[in-house]
């Protein structure tokens, strides 16, 4: 795991600009603490910085430039079939001077040219740059596991890891208005736009190409292999697919395991932690894992049923029990990490489960992905229900005007079920379209246009907003079913949050998170799965249930669903509050910025710190985070 820059200059103006070249690759010097190198031929420019995981020896260091100093390459990521790969390679005639897989890499590619993309199981991106054709290749891995930003103008086209490090190439930093309005409703910014006008992100199983006569292409290299027809029809018994099921993932997990540095798994004790530690056990004496268990909040501290499944399979268990002053310390570090908006609050805990974590081992097993894949979010099952319709839906859309009196809140399990009935509620009038859109979102579209100031709203292209939004609801029909979700889940919430906030969060603490429910074996085979497979009135996430059920203890299907929560209330309501009155919130910054509106910011703080704040912590919580980022780097 580590981080990449370059340049491809255009112009003489451009060339002027590969100077900047160490400052961008300096910029991820978290990403890679362990070493730091640069490449400079004419117009490109390649930056690298490494953290040592697959041949931990200098002879791996990158840039790496194979031996006829014809080809370089700076990759960030793994590839779990390298040595397969390798072997292949050597079959041909090919020599090896590092035992890592970056050279595998960079060979496969001078061997085979683009095609070889589907080769690679792992995730990536990577950059290789042709001397003698002058010509760059950049790609990046099929579900945007590993991040790429890029920025185009006359003079040159530059890309990085992390935006901090674009920055550090002097890019206009001029907010771009629409990416601003679908942060307010998302807490995040969905690819391929960015926080900044002119800066994209390259799409998931997507490469760029750019030429010697400064021609950019991008194109496609991976799609999910989903047919509606296909998975209805399904001939596998469910029987049959839960073993084929066990069997990818036992392959997947065993794939990651492959390190030249100490190794973990984080162990929640959801279903999907668990799954991963029980395969894991397979294929180690034993095997390291890690909770974070919160003593001030045991609505969310899950550690019990953690310690149930490390007792089970043997596993050199540690909790990090936390206070929420222990939390609350951990809070700017993660603040001041965040180079673009973005404010899923349960990367805080991310956060300090990669900051403990890595103090005990280098690369940690996560059970990402499997929510999207396999349908196990509560909206997955709101929609579920929709789609069946029925008296019980039909009388919970009914008393909506009931679930707006009464309080709700996430911190408790009934005012988080009334949260829930409202949701539901009013998305049962909505189409399917709207009513995704209006599920994945803290803020509804009114929400966020109020809280933009006049200046702000000019600025605002809503026929930009509308055509990003619509080519993201593409999938969506009112004939499918919760397939096409999950598919529309896969193009925007795994990669735009669930991903970043994994590999954002990991890497400020130099540590690699890998995730087997991502192996695109697994995810080919989920989306040849019927819905049946994934969802009825009773279960979320159905066949990884029921598939691994003999693995796992009984308790941990009697529990409820937790996300991955921080106390954000009570932080606001106390520690944060002078923060948020007197600074990032106060009526005389949000007056001198002139992006929000007043009035409305008044309004939010006073329902914030009144006997009834509701849900409302969520949206304060994405303006404190773009505020403190407006801070930071505007």
């Amino acid at each position: 795991m580590c981080g990449i820059s370059g340049i491809y200059a255009f112009t003489p103006e451009g060339r002027e600009v590969i100077h900047r070249l160490p400052d961008s690759t300096d910029a991820l010097q978290l990403r890679g603490p362990d070493s730091g190198g640069h490449f400079t031929h004419g117009s490109v420019g390649l930056g690298h910085r490494r953290l040592s995981i697959i041949d931990v020896s200098n002879v791996a260091c990158q840039p790496m430039v194979e031996e006829s100093e014809r080809y370089t390459i700076v990759f960030n990521g793994e590839i779990f079939n390298y040595q397969e790969l390798k072997k292949q390679l050597v079959d041909k005639g090919y020599s090896f001077f590092s035992q890592s897989d970056t050279e595998v890499l960079l060979k496969l590619y001078i061997e085979e040219g683009p095609s070889f993309l589907s080769k690679l199981n792992g995730f990536f991106a990577f950059a290789i740059y042709d001397k003698q054709e002058e010509f760059l290749f950049v790609a990046r891995d099929r579900y945007g596991v590993k991040p790429l930003l890029m920025y185009q103008d006359d003079d040159k086209l530059v890309f990085a890891s992390e935006m901090k490090s674009l920055m550090a190439f002097g890019i206009p930093r001029q907010l771009d208005y629409a990416s601003l309005y679908e942060y307010l409703q998302l807490n995040y910014i969905p690819g391929p736009a960015s926080i900044f006008k002119g800066v994209k992100k390259l799409m998931p199983g997507r490469y760029l190409t750019v030429s010697k006569v400064g021609e950019v292409k991008i194109k496609r290299w991976y799609k999910i292999p989903y047919n509606e027809k296909t998975a209805k029809n399904n001939s596998l018994s469910y029987e049959d697919q839960q073993k084929q099921l066990v069997e990818l993932m036992d392959g997947a997990v065993q794939r990651r395991m492959i390190a030249d540095v100490p190794l973990g798994a984080f162990l929640s004790g959801g279903i999907d932690s668990s799954v991963i530690v029980a395969l894991a056990s397979r294929h180690t004496q034993q095997l390291n894992t890690f909770s974070i268990g919160y003593k001030d909040e045991p609505f969310f501290d899950e550690t019990k049923y953690a310690k149930l499944v490390a007792d089970k399979y043997k596993t050199n268990h540690t909790v990090f029990s936390l206070t929420n002053n222990d939390l609350y310390e951990h809070l700017f570090r993660a603040l001041d990490y965040i180079d673009e908006p973005f404010a899923d609050s349960s990367a805080l805990a991310v956060n300090i489960l990669s900051y403990y974590t890595r103090q005990k081992v280098t690369v940690a097993l996560s059970g990402d992905g499997a929510d999207e894949l396999f349908a196990g979010y509560n909206k997955h099952m709101a929609e579920y229900k929709v789609r069946q319709g029925g008296f019980v839906a039909e009388t919970v859309a009914a008393l909506l005007p009931l679930w707006k009196m009464l309080p709700k809140s996430r911190n408790s399990a009934l005012g988080n079920r009334v949260r829930q009935f409202q949701r539901f509620a009013e998305g049962m009038n909505l189409s399917a379209k709207d009513r995704y859109w209006r599920w994945a979102s803290f803020a509804t579209e009114g929400d966020a246009t109020s809280v933009l100031s006049g200046k702000a709203k000019n600025a605002l292209s809503k026929d930009v907003y509308k055509k990003r939004r619509q080519k993201i609801l593409d999938n969506l029909s009112k004939k499918g079913d919760i397939n096409e979700v999950l598919l529309t889940d896969m193009q925007l919430v795994l990669p735009n949050d669930m991903l970043t906030k994994v590999d954002l969060m990991s890497m400020a603490n130099s540590l690699e998170v890998r995730t087997p429910f991502l192996d695109y074996k697994v995810v080919d085979f989920a989306f040849s799965l019927p819905q049946s497979s994934k969802i009825d009135g009773g279960m979320k996430k159905k066949i990884v249930q029921d598939a691994f059920r003999p693995m796992l203890p009984e308790e941990l299907y009697k529990r409820p669903k937790h996300g991955f929560e921080v106390p954000l209330l009570k932080w606001f309501q106390n520690e944060l509050k002078p923060m948020i009155v007197d600074d990032l919130l106060s009526d005389s910054f949000i007056e001198v910025q002139g992006i929000f509106d007043v009035k409305e910011i008044q309004r939010l703080k006073a329902q914030l710190f009144s006997q009834n704040p509701g849900d409302i912590h969520a949206r304060i919580w994405a303006l404190v985070v773009f505020q403190h980022w407006w801070k930071k780097w505007m």
